[in-house]
């Protein structure tokens, strides 16, 4: 089996190290008090994609920064009289929600399935908060040379929330049968989200991306998804004089700091040869979480598909 990270016994022990800002618990609640204060201003529009036992919307609600962010909804065709489970969808980066297709299986079982656009990446939400700065070669970076609040990411973790909140919202929904999942990008959501609104009960994340960002550069990794971070110290930090602010400022956007939040129940599926997403990184995300947990190795896959990982999700998700 080829080795991009460390053996598996160290593996399974790894903890992040990327710095923690001091004030990283009180940032995250000035986040969701801010939520506490927006109208989401929901709106629905229904699409052309008739399915016999599905209505298909797509919906926009405000978030931070008074930004227009839209989701696809896909509710049962009949709403359930007593309340049901919901699942939250989270994409890719650079990707949009998923297809109408995808988030069927789920809605045949009875659940209300909802899929996000992230600001400014595939799909039609918007991304209108101004930074100073470079924004070149990733969203990582948007927001670094600005103040924290302005780090793309911390607005994205606030939509997952958001968007949670919503759906939960709704009468149909049992609020404590909601769940939340996705991969690379949409795995690190699916955790953010969890940790943010405390009420998610179920979270399935393939190979989470934004987790423990130094351990990544350490690795030379900086690259592909993460080339940001390369790309910012050579343009404006090319002696590293900045280098552990830096890190520590991309610690309020660290997902193995927001993780030990999480109360649900987590299932990943980590993939031991990424060298997208190191498993070092995967893992140092799962060991913070303290909440009941497991995971589903692949030895010999990257950042790819991962054999039976749907079905496992699917699974996991009926149990909600």
């Amino acid at each position: 089996m080829p080795v991009v990270d460390k053996p598996l016994h160290e593996l399974v022990n790894c903890t992040s190290t990327n710095p923690c800002p001091a004030d990283f618990d009180s940032f995250w609640a000035k986040g969701l008090s801010e939520l506490d204060a927006i109208d989401p201003q929901v709106t629905f529009r229904e699409v052309d994609f008739p399915v016999s036992y599905a209505t298909c919307q797509s919906m926009h609600f405000t978030g931070p920064g008074g930004a227009r962010v839209h989701a696809r909804v896909v509710t049962p065709k009949q709403l359930p009289e007593e309340p049901a489970p919901a699942l939250l969808f989270f994409h890719g980066y650079s990707g949009a929600a998923p297809d109408w297709v995808a988030m069927l299986p789920y809605v045949a079982a009875g659940f209300t399935v909802a899929g996000l656009d992230c600001r400014g990446q595939g799909g039609l939400s918007d991304d209108i908060i101004p930074t100073r700065g470079n924004t070149l070669h990733g969203h990582i970076i948007k927001g670094l040379d600005d103040e924290p609040e302005k780090l793309y990411y911390r607005n994205v973790f606030l939509d997952t929330a958001l968007l949670a909140r919503i759906v939960m919202g709704f009468e149909w929904v049992d609020e404590t049968r909601v769940g939340s999942c996705g991969g690379s990008q949409g795995g690190a959501l699916a955790l953010a989200c969890a940790a943010l609104e405390p009420r998610i009960k179920r979270a399935f994340s393939k190979f989470p991306f934004l987790c423990d960002y130094k351990r990544v550069w350490e690795m030379g990794l900086d690259q592909r998804a993460y080339t940001g971070l390369r790309d910012y110290f050579r343009r404006f930090d090319p002696r590293h004089l900045r280098e552990e602010a830096i890190f520590e400022k991309l610690g309020y956007i660290d997902i193995t700091h927001l993780a030990p939040r999480i109360k649900g129940e987590v299932l990943m599926a980590i993939s031991q040869s990424d060298e997208i997403c190191p498993p070092s990184t995967q893992f140092a995300a799962y060991n913070a979480i303290g909440a009941e947990k497991s995971y589903l190795l692949y030895p010999d896959f990257g950042h790819e598909n991962l054999p039976g990982s749907e079905e496992e999700m699917f699974q996991f998700m009926m149990g909600l």
